[in-house]
């Protein structure tokens, strides 16, 4: 049992680092366009994960329009933010903004930090900043506030599923509710549509393996996991983007990306560990 739990979860944290790697992939190196990556994402995605939510008997999807727009403002803001980010920078914006956002919500419901999870905390965000400081390897300003974006509205998303009694058939349903969101985005870019086969074969990896396949193969293995536990290992997820991007995509593993993914990924690590201890006692 504990074998297949830890297979489950390496494969569902490789998915996730997947989705930064293979949009990267896409809108560095072939002709597809942001907006078409994000249309061919959230439709093939919707599709596998209907057909995953069929197979179960009596099965149905679920899910709500206002998590489905958090579902598209991540997806959208995640394209076009690695228009001009490296897969490692950008998961590790994104793993930041996520975390923040939750924390900044417990702490508006009442939640406080102790003086070691305040100390972590402060690094964190001390890590992001020295990430972002104006330099030779800083990223693009506009593409790391949309980064930012999409972690705020994966966050949003992730506190509004929480409780969930069937997440599979609720994140089908939010990938259905998100295609209306769609039309308008295609529009409003149309001048700049364009795709060849390899950008939509990327697309339709990332939509319908990296995160219809990759989010079930990741509900099979939560129920197995205490909830610091699965917070606490999706810290591996930029530092595998940022591994993966420097052996595939040959992308600069510079000293301030390795400075500051230590800050941001050990105050997160120091949070969740005292808040674990917190809760055993």
């Amino acid at each position: 049992m504990m074998l297949r739990v830890v297979l489950l979860t390496g494969l569902a944290m490789l998915a996730f680092a997947g989705n930064s790697l293979l949009c990267r992939a896409a809108l560095s190196g072939t002709a597809i366009d942001a907006s078409s990556f994000t249309a061919l994402r959230l439709l093939s995605g919707a599709l596998v994960l209907s057909l995953l939510v069929g197979l179960r008997q009596g099965a149905r999807v679920g899910g709500d329009w206002y998590s489905a727009l958090a579902l598209f403002g991540y997806a959208a803001a995640f394209s076009f933010a690695y228009l001009q980010l490296d897969a490692g920078a950008g998961a590790l914006l994104l793993f930041g903004a996520v975390q923040a956002g939750m924390l900044g919500y417990g702490w508006w419901r009442g939640e406080r930090l102790s003086a070691l999870q305040q100390l972590g905390l402060a690094s964190a965000i001390g890590g992001l900043l020295l990430l972002l400081l104006p330099g030779a390897s800083a990223p693009a300003p506009g593409s790391a506030a949309l980064m930012l974006l999409a972690g705020a509205c994966w966050a949003i998303y992730s506190l509004r599923g929480r409780g969930n009694r069937d997440p599979l058939a609720a994140t089908a349903g939010n990938f259905l509710r998100s295609l209306p969101a769609l039309l308008p985005l295609l529009l409003i870019f149309h001048r700049e549509l364009n795709w060849d086969s390899l950008g939509a074969f990327y697309a339709l990896l990332s939509g319908a393996l990296a995160s219809g396949i990759g989010y079930a193969i990741w509900y099979a293995a939560l129920p197995q996991l205490r909830a610091l536990q699965a917070a606490s290992v999706q810290l591996s997820v930029p530092i595998i983007a940022a591994l993966a991007g420097s052996l595939l995509l040959g992308e600069a593993l510079t000293p301030r990306l390795l400075l500051a993914s230590l800050a941001v990924l050990g105050g997160i690590a120091l949070v969740l560990r005292v808040k674990a201890r917190g809760t055993a006692a």
